[in-house]
């Protein structure tokens, strides 16, 4: 690799930036990441009785020798920091060279950058990754390869059809009681795998008042809109003020009853789970909140943190998971991830099929693989850690529901049924 290749990949990699850091130029007039102002508070000023997590996570062993080695000039404040961790997410190829052995794969991608989804990655995630193993499933997921680059049949930029669902920028109107709203584009850990790697992190969806007043006024005037999804980007990239904002307006339209975040903050940024975000949030219960956990090593003491304060909060915790090959697609490895986030009081609620996103058949399993995790888990451990397996349709259909088949067949008046054990029983069922 030549030293014009590595400069064009630093280039081609460094375009994005959060709204309103201070090296963009980009210019909002309401709506910014508020990276630079002073951290939170204590908490000591809330009520005695008030059962409270620790006002900083505990940073493991793993985490610390990664911030002393790699940022020895950040303390513990910063690192424990959310808009330090933001302003300092990994994303040139010089950083990536020095942090990880990268493969000639790994490499070649981010050489070859183009115009794929930026890399961002922050160091609070980064130290969960192994610096040798480029097959070990977290760092997949944030470091491109080549296998990006690969179009194969049935994948498109727009899998979902959400273009062509959208009444006004930004806001997606597939089921009749419920709207897409995407906040912004910008999130602080790209996806490798993501449906909207089309427009995220291109800066084509900004948090700007003039577009989402227009949003508001489309669900004001669409009276069966009841149920509102938040997403983006990551709306957990907006400052407290700003998604107080959105929240409030929305909470204004009477006919809308149902208010949800999706985000994957407290898995790669548990740091901006703060007491005083969930004091914010708390003002708009019931919030509903859909986290994107993908594997066990996720699930740290910091993540762990993050969802106990939500949940401390009142805002009901569902997961949502995307099925991805070598990565996931293990029954043990999804059972190991369930059962922990149940332990976060996160209820295990979907696990997607990848969507067939331009390049992103390195990452697909087969439909049968799924299948197959879910007869893993029915009956082998509690119904709670068994998330509903689902196709989002291509072209805009919405979920389907997939499950092993149970039924056996019929015989007379009775349904032969199959259990988790393979054993047949019949259930009196008059045709």
């Amino acid at each position: 690799m030549s030293s014009s290749d590595c400069e064009q990949s630093v280039v081609s990699v460094d375009l994005e930036e959060p709204p309103g850091s201070s090296s963009t130029t980009l210019t909002l007039p309401l709506f910014s990441l508020s990276l630079d102002s002073p951290p939170d508070g204590p908490i000591h000023s809330l009520a005695p009785r008030e059962v409270v997590a620790p006002r900083r996570p505990r940073v493991i062993s793993r985490s610390r020798d990664f911030r002393r080695r790699y940022f020895p000039q950040a303390t513990e404040g910063d690192w424990n920091d959310w808009r330090w961790q933001s302003r300092n997410r990994i994303r040139k190829l010089e950083q990536l060279d020095r942090m990880l052995i990268l493969s000639d794969d790994e490499r070649e991608a981010l050489v070859k950058g183009e115009s794929m989804l930026p890399v961002g990655i922050t160091p609070y995630y980064m130290s969960l990754l192994d610096r040798e193993d480029p097959m070990q499933p977290l760092r997949r997921t944030v470091v491109p390869v080549t296998g990006e680059f690969v179009r194969t049949p049935g994948e498109a930029d727009d899998p979902l059809g959400e273009d062509g669902h959208s009444p006004t920028p930004g806001l997606v109107h597939r089921y009749p009681d419920r709207v897409l709203l995407l906040a912004l584009d910008f999130c602080s850990t790209y996806c490798r795998y993501c449906t909207r790697s089309r427009v995220v992190g291109h800066g084509e969806i900004m948090p700007n008042e003039q577009r989402l007043e227009k949003a508001f006024e489309y669900i004001r005037q669409t009276p069966q809109i009841r149920d509102v999804l938040i997403s983006g980007g990551d709306p957990l990239a907006l400052a407290e003020d700003k998604l107080d904002w959105i929240l409030g307006n929305l909470r204004k339209i009477p006919h809308l009853e149902f208010i949800r975040i999706g985000t994957k903050m407290p898995a790669v940024l548990p740091q901006r789970i703060t007491p005083q975000f969930c004091r914010m949030l708390k003002k708009y219960s019931p919030i509903w909140m859909s986290v994107h956990f993908l594997h066990p090593d996720e699930c740290t003491p910091e993540a762990t943190i993050a969802c106990n304060r939500l949940a401390d909060s009142g805002v009901p915790l569902g997961s949502q998971t995307v099925l991805l090959k070598g990565v996931n697609d293990d029954v043990e490895v999804m059972k190991s991830l369930n059962h922990k986030l149940l332990m976060m009081r996160v209820r295990p609620y979907y696990i997607y099929q990848c969507d067939p996103i331009s390049g992103s058949s390195h990452f697909r399993t087969s439909v049968s693989k799924g299948l197959e995790i879910i007869e893993g888990l029915r009956g082998h451990t509690t119904g709670y850690a068994v998330p509903t397996y689902v196709i989002d349709a291509p072209g805009g259909g919405g979920k389907i529901p997939l499950q092993p088949n149970y039924i056996v067949g019929r015989d007379g008046d009775d349904l032969l049924l199959r259990t988790y054990e393979g054993q047949v029983y019949r259930y009196p069922d008059p045709a």
